[in-house]
């Protein structure tokens, strides 16, 4: 136990209390218990006084703590008019969580969502111009906690919106996993009618360096507008507030931890970009479904926990994919490097797993580029094994992919359903420009 979590016991009071603490030099300090941080001195209590700022006090200082009677605030109340124009189209919010539309609320430490429809409109008002909003909330999860039983959760919301006659899905989501269920959601729905835009913000809505507004505002247009349907990502495509990428959602990927244009395509550019003045451009339609209400969707929602995913290192210990056998896994994607290649130490172990029903397929580490077995010798002992190289589909899409498969059509469909483009997430050719700076 702490040396906080001992004073907090002995005066009987708690993370996020309102108290009056008394000091040895007898001054008195009113404010709420903050929660300590990676930083936090393990002598030091934190408190956060009623004009917002945090301050720290040493244990040692404290001569009592009292829960106290905290001051009311009235609220700031924005009067806002809540416009339906004729015409517009009707576009879905489905609320996941994340930091898009969320704000810090500096007396009590913590982050609120802005969920509801009147919510989103006091902070961006201008997307009331642009299409009638409705929201649902599905749940409220950092998206590293997301499991693929989430993933068929969304696509379940998804298709309802769909069927109720919406002409565009949104989903407000974390950045951190919104790769994934792009790629969830590409699969779950196939032949789309609509646009299904995935959105997210690398900073909240509060901070003046925040991407959620244009982020949304472009997500809305196109949800609502563009000629296109299918899954897509909406985020930044450079640092400043004036492109927006739309990248399909197979094909993207998150490779900055904080930079706003984080988001990439992979192997291939992005299916349009959208500028401050809202006008698409778009780079290529092939083997993109256009806008269709009476399409009916391919819906397959399922996703199953008997997939995994692992980077291959030198010196890999063979026991961790042995691991592998006590876990009821069918379907293992392995990280090779460069064209797709594993250490020969690992040959012995692959054989048995692929004896005993797993069924292992390969991609790359690069990111960009392709899976290509047959230019060494080591690529060809791993197809002589069994290993099942995947062209260069992203890592990530692949996991995901393995988890549908499993999960609708089972495990048997995995060697032939696998290398099979699907929704865009194994392509024929890579672009000539060189796409990998950001």
């Amino acid at each position: 136990m702490s040396l906080i979590d001992i004073i907090l016991s002995k005066y009987k009071v708690d993370i996020g209390d309102y108290v009056k603490i008394r000091l040895s030099d007898g001054s008195i300090i009113k404010g709420l218990i903050m929660p300590k941080h990676i930083y936090s001195k393990e002598d030091i209590l934190v408190i956060k006084l009623d004009n917002g700022y945090n301050i720290g006090i040493k244990v040692s200082r404290i001569e009592d703590i009292k829960k106290d009677v905290p001051p009311t605030y009235e609220g700031l109340h924005i009067e806002f008019e809540r416009r339906y124009i004729q015409g517009l189209p009707r576009v879905l919010l489905l609320g996941v969580g994340g930091t898009i539309l969320s704000r810090v609320d500096y007396r009590t430490g913590g982050v609120k969502s802005a969920v509801s429809a009147e919510e989103i409109i006091e902070i961006l008002p201008e997307i009331q111009d642009i299409a009638e909003i409705h929201t649902r909330v599905i749940m409220n999860k950092y998206s590293e906690h997301l499991t693929p039983s989430d993933w068929s959760k969304i696509a379940n919301e998804v298709y309802r919106g769909i069927r109720e006659g919406y002409d565009g899905v949104i989903v407000l989501h974390g950045t951190d996993t919104l790769g994934y269920t792009a790629a969830a959601l590409s699969f779950a729905i196939q032949k789309s009618p609509i646009p299904i835009i995935l959105v997210g913000s690398q900073r909240s809505s509060d901070r003046p360096s925040s991407d959620a507004a244009l982020n949304l505002i472009s997500a809305v247009y196109i949800a609502g507008h563009a000629p296109f349907a299918g899954v897509y990502v909406v985020m930044h495509a450079s640092s400043s507030d004036n492109k927006i990428a739309v990248h399909l959602g197979t094909r993207v990927r998150k490779n900055h931890t904080s930079r706003r244009d984080a988001f990439q395509s992979i192997d291939i550019l992005p299916v349009a970009y959208v500028d401050e003045n809202l006008n698409i451009k778009i780079n290529y339609t092939d083997d993109i479904y256009k806008r269709d209400k009476n399409r009916s969707p391919d819906f397959h929602p399922k996703f199953s926990r008997n997939a995994a995913l692992i980077k291959f290192y030198p010196g890999m210990h063979p026991e961790i994919l042995k691991s592998i056998l006590g876990l009821n896994i069918k379907a293992l994607v392995i990280e090779g490097t460069g064209l797709g290649h594993l250490g020969e130490h690992l040959f012995e172990v692959l054989e048995t797993l692929i004896r005993e029903g797993v069924h292992v397929f390969v991609t790359s580490q690069c990111i960009w580029g392709r899976v290509n077995l047959n230019v060494y010798d080591t690529g060809r002992i791993l197809l002589k094994i069994g290993l099942i190289p995947l062209g260069n589909m992203l890592s990530e899409t692949a996991y995901v992919k393995a988890s549908w498969i499993l999960g609708n059509f089972g495990e048997d469909e995995l060697p032939t359903l696998m290398p099979t483009n699907i929704a865009g997430e194994i392509t024929s050719r890579s672009p000539v420009k060189d796409l990998r700076c950001i």
